[in-house]
C-alpha cells in the first residue's frame, strides 16, 4: 500500500470550491442558469414594505426551487448506469502522453456509460467535457485559478476537467497500480461533477451554499456535493468492473484509497471525513448489482451525520 501524505490524500476529490461559483456573481444568470427565478423589477408606486415582501417571497421561491432540484432530481429515478464495457488503457502513466491517454480513455468512457442515464434525465446527455493535462504549478481556468497538485472541475462552456500529470507520474514510481486507482477514481469522480453540471444539480447546489448565512451550512453544502460527485463516479466504476475490469490489486487497491480521502486535520471541512467520502463511495460502486445507484447516491437527501 502506498502512504500518502494527508495533503496528498485530501486531493483525490480535489474539484476548486469556486467551481461555477463565478455565474452567481450575477444573481439573475445564477437564477437562470439553477432554474431558479430572476430577481424582479422593482415594483413602482408601493410602499419600501411591500417591496421588501415581494423580494422575500422571490427568494423563498428560488430557494424551494433549487432544494427541489438538488434534492428530487429526475436523476434519481433513471435506475441502475449501464456498463460501457470499456477496457483500461494498458499503458505508463510516468509520462504526460501516457496520463493524457489514460485519462482521456476514461473521460470517453464515463461518457458513453452516463448518456443514456442522462437521457433518461431529461438532461443534455451529448455533451463530454474537455480534457485538460498540464504540469503547471497553476492554471487558470474560466471558473478561477487552481494550484497544484488539485484535480478540477469547471462547468462553464461544455465543461473541463483538469488534472495534473506529474502528481500521478510521481505516484507510479511507488506503485504503479495504487496510481491506476488514483487516475481512475479522480476522473471518475470529476465526471460525478459534470452529471452534476447537465441535470442542474450543481448550479443549483452553488446557488443554496451561496444563500446560507453560516460558514457550517455552507461547508455542509460543500460536503454534499463533493460526496454525491464521488458516489456517482464510484457507480459508474462499478457498473464496469467487469470489462475494466475493477479486480484483483487495483480493486483492493482501490478500497484502500476511497477509505482514506476527505477532509484531513488543518484543512476546511469541504468534502466530507474519510468515513463518510467511504460510505458514498462504496454505496454508488454496489448500486449496480441492486439496480439502485441514483437514490443510494442522493446526499442532498440524507441526514447531516452521513455528510459531516
Amino acid at each position: 500500500m502506498v502512504n500518502l501524505s494527508s495533503k496528498k490524500l485530501r486531493t483525490l476529490a480535489g474539484v476548486a470550491a469556486i467551481a461555477g461559483f463565478a455565474a452567481l456573481a450575477m444573481p439573475a444568470q445564477a437564477a437562470q442558469a439553477s432554474g431558479g427565478v430572476p430577481q424582479p423589477a422593482p415594483v413602482l408606486g408601493k410602499p419600501a414594505e411591500s417591496q421588501a415582501t415581494v423580494k422575500s417571497t422571490q427568494a423563498t421561491t428560488l430557494a424551494s426551487s433549487n432544494t427541489n432540484i438538488v434534492r428530487y432530481n429526475k436523476l434519481y429515478k433513471t435506475g441502475a448506469i449501464a456498463a460501457s464495457k470499456c477496457k483500461e488503457v494498458n499503458i505508463s502513466l510516468r509520462t504526460e502522453a501516457g496520463v493524457r491517454a489514460y485519462d482521456q480513455q476514461m473521460v470517453t468512457c464515463m461518457w458513453a456509460a452516463w448518456a443514456p442515464t442522462l437521457k433518461a434525465a431529461g438532461a443534455n446527455y451529448k455533451v463530454k467535457p474537455t480534457l485538460f493535462v498540464h504540469n503547471y504549478s497553476s492554471i487558470t481556468t474560466k471558473c478561477g485559478k487552481v494550484s497544484y497538485p488539485t484535480s478540477y472541475y469547471c462547468s462553464y462552456s461544455n465543461g473541463a476537467i483538469y488534472v495534473p500529470w506529474v502528481y500521478i507520474a510521481n505516484m507510479w514510481k511507488q506503485s504503479p497500480t495504487y496510481a491506476r486507482a488514483y487516475a481512475t477514481n479522480t476522473i471518475a469522480h470529476e465526471y460525478g461533477h459534470h452529471v452534476q453540471a447537465v441535470t442542474g444539480i450543481l448550479n443549483a447546489s452553488w446557488a443554496r451554499q451561496y444563500a446560507f448565512t453560516t460558514n457550517a451550512a455552507r461547508l455542509e453544502e460543500s460536503r454534499r456535493r463533493e460526496l454525491q460527485a464521488s458516489c456517482l463516479g464510484s457507480a459508474m466504476i462499478g457498473a464496469n468492473k467487469r470489462f475494466y475490469p475493477m479486480s484483483g490489486g487495483l480493486y483492493t487497491q482501490w478500497k484502500y484509497l476511497v477509505a482514506n480521502s476527505g477532509d484531513q486535520k488543518g484543512y476546511p471541512r469541504d468534502h466530507g471525513s474519510l468515513a463518510n467520502h467511504n460510505f458514498w463511495s462504496t454505496s454508488g460502486f454496489y448500486a449496480a448489482s441492486t439496480k439502485t445507484y441514483a437514490n443510494r447516491c442522493n446526499t442532498f437527501n440524507s441526514a447531516s451525520s452521513r455528510v459531516a
